[in-house]
């Protein structure tokens, strides 16, 4: 089974935020995929089709890690069998990165995962927001919702991520790192998934 993990906070008042960019991905996925099952489990909701689950942690970014571990642990589902997104302010708004592993990078939800699970060896899908503009506070950044000049870029960079995803899942890590690890200008046209 491939699981699919979406950070955010739950609430309306953070659903359009940059920092639940990893819950739009999923959202989209369950559509494209026609997932109606969701169900409360571990902490989250979880949603299957045949051999893949998409879930959403409602624990709280920093507190993410929580529910995924739980989650692992009732699922069995080895961690390379996960795959994390979330949002990234180190990237510029649109960019794609996929890695198998690695640190944290600063970001509280991947930090609480890391923290909880005892390794960083999991698959993880950034999509970029940054940069972060002068004289904004990281936490005030992510919180804020996408203005009018930046939400068309939002919208394909999460298209593309949903591709990148279905490539994951049908292809492996290899394929959806050499096929969307790139800036948005050079990002190659859909693919079959």
């Amino acid at each position: 089974m491939k699981l699919v993990v979406g950070l955010g906070n739950p609430g309306e008042q953070y659903a359009l935020t940059r920092h639940n960019l990893g819950w739009w991905v999923v959202e989209d996925l369950a559509e494209t995929l026609q997932v109606r099952n969701e169900s409360h489990r571990c902490g989250g909701t979880l949603a299957t089709k045949g051999e893949v689950g998409l879930f959403k942690p409602l624990t709280y970014m920093n507190e993410s890690g929580r529910a995924v571990a739980e989650l692992a642990g009732e699922t069995g589902v080895a961690l390379s069998e996960f795959l994390v997104v979330v949002d990234d302010l180190n990237l510029e708004l649109g960019s794609l990165r996929l890695r198998t592993g690695g640190s944290a990078g600063g970001h509280r939800g991947l930090e609480s995962i890391i923290q909880s699970l005892g390794t960083d060896e999991f698959p993880r899908l950034r999509l970029g927001i940054g940069p972060c503009p002068a004289g904004v506070t990281a936490r005030d950044f992510v919180l804020s919702t996408f203005n009018d000049d930046e939400l068309p870029a939002a919208e394909e960079m999460v298209k593309r991520a949903v591709q990148a995803v279905q490539c994951w899942i049908n292809e492996g890590a290899q394929a959806a790192m050499s096929r969307y690890n790139t800036r948005p200008e050079q990002q190659e046209g859909p693919t079959e998934a």
